[in-house]
């Protein structure tokens, strides 16, 4: 069985080696962006089964580029979970058309649960 993959979007470094750590030792392969403005050139080489998409993030932010992939016909099935330190984080993953959310500071466990989710 080929592993699930997951793309995280993301300009906090120090998240995305967490992020990382722990998806790869559950048996994901991970691929991690620090921009947003490539995102179908990223999602067209990677393939991933699920995205986490940071609000905050350089060039054209989560909002828009959540919004690129699921107006792109071939990309709009792929679950994305905004990911963000926002009060209004509800309105922006609906505005971004995202699938699901989680806030942070997050729970790991509850990270890998809306994951998991998507992935089952």
């Amino acid at each position: 069985m080929s592993k699930k993959k997951i793309l995280i979007f993301d300009d906090d470094t120090t998240i995305l080696e967490v992020i990382t750590i722990i998806f790869e030792e559950n048996g994901y392969q991970v691929e991690i962006s620090e921009t947003s403005h490539d995102i179908l050139e990223r999602v067209s080489s990677f393939q991933p089964d699920v995205i986490l998409m940071d609000n905050w993030i350089p060039k054209i932010g989560g909002v828009e580029a959540t919004k690129l992939l699921k107006n792109h016909e071939k990309f709009k099935t792929i679950p994305v979970i905004y990911v963000t330190a926002n009060n209004d984080i509800v309105a922006l993953a609906k505005q971004a058309q995202a699938d699901d959310y989680v806030a942070k500071p997050f729970n790991l466990d509850d990270l890998e649960e809306k994951v998991a989710k998507y992935l089952n």
